[in-house]
């Protein structure tokens, strides 16, 4: 019961600042976030328990890449590779050099410099992303320069988290070249099994569903992929907002792509909506 009161709280607190930021042409990004100062612990500690509405955000998160994924499609992915390793690479490495060093100046250990470094070099995918796709910039260069980073930055925090625990200061965590080497082969093969399932398997379930001419069997054939990847993606060690958008590319190698993505457009609304007041929340 209590998650329901929180969840009418945000929406109904939600309703009423973006009616405002809209007669003042505001971007209802700004809007989301206000509400959940507002309702959070900094404000008026209208919700008991932002952790429950943090969990109908993650879905949020999850949908939110989901469709960008099935907007792109798995080709125009590909001829983002280069964007992807050489954006991506050179966005991460000197992020991390630079803050490294300015920690260094400071005094710091080296193990907490590479650290801060990680933690700068990365950014949230779900924010920059819905940007873009709201002001129509991800098919323009910089958008897709912005979108090859990012995937870089989701893949690279699998290294990044087997390095961590090696970091911690008179740790005895070990970790063996072949339980590496094993985590890193787990993501490369899931990554094969998807891309074999985006051009033998999916297309096919999808015309199943299609010929049922059930919107209810279709609309949750398309979220139980979306979910089912991106938890087989967490599995693997890698992030579920990743598998999230692997499981959109997937799907917009079908037949299918247009009835997909409006099916599970107004979900993806109200769920996003709720994370940017979840993020607005944590502000202090």
């Amino acid at each position: 019961m209590e998650l329901f009161v929180n969840i009418v709280i945000v929406l109904a607190l939600s309703v009423v600042v973006l009616l405002l930021f809209n007669r003042l042409k505001i971007p209802t990004i700004v809007g989301f976030l206000l509400t959940g100062m507002i309702a959070g612990p900094t404000g008026f500690n209208f919700v008991g328990d932002p952790h429950q509405v943090e969990v109908l955000a993650e879905i949020g998160i999850l949908l939110l890449l989901f469709t960008i994924g099935i907007e792109l499609s798995l080709g125009k992915l590909l001829k983002a590779k280069r964007l992807v390793l050489l954006g991506g690479s050179l966005q991460v490495g000197v992020t991390i050099l630079v803050m490294a060093a300015i920690s260094l100046l400071f005094n710091r250990p080296w193990q907490e410099a590479l650290f801060l470094g990680f933690l700068f070099s990365l950014s949230s995918t779900a924010i920059v992303l819905n940007v873009l796709q709201k002001k129509n910039m991800l098919d323009a260069m910089y958008g897709r320069v912005s979108l090859g980073i990012l995937i870089f930055q989701d893949i690279i925090i699998v290294p990044m988290m087997l390095v961590t625990p090696f970091l911690v200061i008179g740790s005895d965590i070990e970790m063996t070249p072949v339980e590496i080497l094993e985590k890193l082969g787990l993501g490369v093969g899931l990554l094969a099994v998807l891309l074999l399932s985006a051009r033998y398997v999916i297309p096919k379930l999808f015309e199943l569903a299609a010929r049922s001419r059930s919107n209810e069997l279709f609309l949750v054939m398309v979220l139980v992929t979306c979910f089912a990847v991106a938890f087989l993606t967490n599995e693997a060690g890698l992030s579920l907002s990743l598998g999230a958008f692997l499981a959109g590319l997937v799907i917009s190698e079908s037949t299918y792509t247009h009835y997909a993505l409006s099916s599970v457009l107004p979900l993806k609304t109200v769920f996003t909506s709720i994370f940017f007041v979840s993020v607005g929340m944590l502000l202090r």
